[in-house]
């Protein structure tokens, strides 16, 4: 399966207009926003998990980064409230589910190999004092890329001119982009050489941006 695959390109999926679909498991379901690889795959997606559904026991071989969107993801290690981001790096293993109900946005297959750091943080509290009118968190950094948790008041304008392509999840209120309105739930994907310009609506912005890592995009082994 291949879903928005040519990283050469410019891409944008507004979440919200995508239908929910099954995994192969009950009460578990997916909105599928890259893809490359059937159940294995190097994958961004969102999950939502019905109340007193979880996934089978399994090992990261590739890692696991996600954000909880909403509700309380749950696994052996503990409660995961919204605003929690999360590495599982490759070789963790987990069995991941939500006695409430909960969403997640989630990529696979996307870690340098050799990575072994693995933690949580809530992303609120990893806010900088706001510069212009952005309060920035940097969640993590390494040779591959950078993470950042972004808050924008109304009117902020936001530049990310680094190298290596960009993405950016739209959290929470709306940003314009290039003359398009990016409301929740918008997902947006920028080669390697674009520059990302962004300007918050009325309500401010809540955005994740990830730097530097399209260069490195791969298959997953099996």
């Amino acid at each position: 399966m291949e879903i928005n695959a040519d990283f050469n390109t410019r891409v944008v999926v507004h979440s919200d207009q995508l239908e929910w679909v099954s995994s192969p498991m009950p009460g578990v379901h997916r909105r599928m926003l890259d893809r490359i690889g059937d159940e294995v795959a190097r994958a961004t997606t969102l999950v939502r998990f019905a109340p007193e559904s979880k996934f089978s026991a399994h090992a990261h071989t590739g890692g696991e980064e996600f954000i909880v969107l909403d509700g309380v993801f749950q696994d052996e290690h503990g409660d995961y409230p919204t605003g929690t981001y999360v590495r599982n790096p490759p070789t963790t293993s987990h069995t991941p589910g939500s006695d409430e109900g909960c969403t997640i946005f989630v990529k696979l297959w996307q870690f340098d190999l050799e990575d072994r750091t693995q933690f949580r943080k809530t992303m609120a509290d990893e806010l900088a004092t706001p510069v212009d009118g952005i309060a920035t968190a940097e969640l993590h950094r390494d040779d591959f890329e950078v993470v950042t948790y972004n808050h924008l008041d109304a009117g902020a304008a936001l530049t990310k001119t680094e190298t290596g392509g960009i993405e950016m999840l739209v959290i929470g209120g709306s940003v314009n982009e290039g003359g398009e309105i990016l409301g929740k739930g918008a997902w947006l994907r920028l080669p390697d050489g674009q520059t990302l310009n962004i300007t918050a609506g009325d309500d401010g912005a809540k955005v994740w941006i990830k730097t530097g890592h399209i260069v490195h995009a791969k298959t997953p082994s099996v």
